[in-house]
């Protein structure tokens, strides 16, 4: 049997294989966020033939005050759907399901701006330079809104779901570890408080874009530092998120973002994603490191997640995905 081109159901979604395109920073749109021909021609390249059954958009800015660094797409304002409208059926047409990812960048913001970032206690991330601001309440509610708002426009530009970012060190992953939240608020303390803000944006999500479109959501799993998240939280967290409404799980790293010092190999969050799966009866999508066919399918094999991503393996090789399915369909 061969996983990767074994088909599966997620509520409405049909994938054909396990095969996902994980969001790749480009930075190939101007300084306003719109989509540019650039970044239309790259993912059609990507897509081309239809061979990834889901590809995730790069993470983009729900917010001005989320943009991280130029370059990065915006899904903050109305005058962005006529954009994405054209990058969702770009990929339409070429046979694969798309998702959005969103996103706030908090206290990480490489670039200038008038006002500081926000974050959840005030604490700068690096490797961002600009000092932090403390979020208030009200900045919560706000940032809530801007992620629904952002959400609905994904949905009228015509994209199959939505993917919360929280990972890499962004807001959502500022609020969700214990290192960069030190709130003594509702928003900070115990894991529930520090999810709090995740739960509401879901609920927010859902109720703004009804039951059946599906919400995925990018979980920094694991800190890797002292003091910081452990998978013993992310499995808690998960749970919370499953009966929240969320569909699927893309696991990867926390504040060490997704490069981790002593971790090599090839899908080396498998540790992660596997004590995931084990937890919840939603999907769990698996990315890190991952190079060859052989090594995708061993890993769904293994039942190490449910979804294989493979990112900078396709950044270099526009082919890599068709080679791999035609590959693996020799062997059946």
């Amino acid at each position: 049997m061969s996983y990767l081109i074994k088909p599966m159901q997620v509520g409405t979604l049909y994938f054909k294989n396990r095969l996902v395109m994980p969001p790749m920073a480009t930075s190939k749109c101007g300084e306003d966020g719109f989509v540019s021909e650039e970044l239309l021609k790259y993912y059609d390249e990507k897509s081309s033939g239809g061979y990834f059954s889901l590809i995730i958009i790069e993470h983009s800015y729900v917010r001005e005050d989320g943009k991280l660094k130029e370059g990065q797409l915006s899904v903050s304002k109305d005058r962005d759907i006529d954009g994405l409208k054209k990058l969702a059926e770009t990929i339409h047409n070429n046979g694969t399901k798309c998702v959005m990812q969103i996103s706030h960048s908090g206290g990480q913001r490489f670039r200038e701006s008038k006002d500081r970032p926000l974050s959840p206690s005030g604490i700068q991330i690096p490797p961002g330079e600009i000092p932090a601001k403390e979020m208030t309440e009200d900045n919560i509610k706000e940032i809530i809104k801007a992620f629904t708002d952002a959400a609905v426009r994904v949905k009228e530009a015509g994209f199959d779901g939505v993917e919360i970012h929280s990972a890499h060190g962004y807001l959502l992953n500022q609020f969700y570890s214990p290192l960069t939240n030190k709130r003594k608020d509702a928003y900070g303390g115990d894991l529930k408080n520090r999810i709090r803000i995740h739960l509401e944006i879901v609920q927010s999500l859902k109720e703004a874009l009804g039951e059946d479109f599906p919400i995925l959501l990018r979980l920094g799993a694991a800190d890797y530092m002292e003091g910081g998240t452990r998978i013993e939280d992310s499995i808690e967290a998960a749970r919370e998120f499953r009966n929240a409404g969320v569909c699927i799980l893309d696991v990867s790293g926390g504040l060490c973002r997704y490069d981790v010092a002593g971790l090599s190999g090839q899908g080396y969050f498998a540790p992660l994603s596997y004590a995931i799966k084990q937890a919840v009866d939603i999907p769990v999508i698996l990315t890190g490191g991952i190079q060859e066919a052989g090594a995708a399918e061993a890993l769904l094999a293994e039942g190490k997640a449910d979804f294989i991503g493979v990112g900078r393996a396709v950044l270099k090789d526009s082919m890599w995905a068709k080679n791999a399915i035609q590959s693996l369909q020799l062997n059946l």
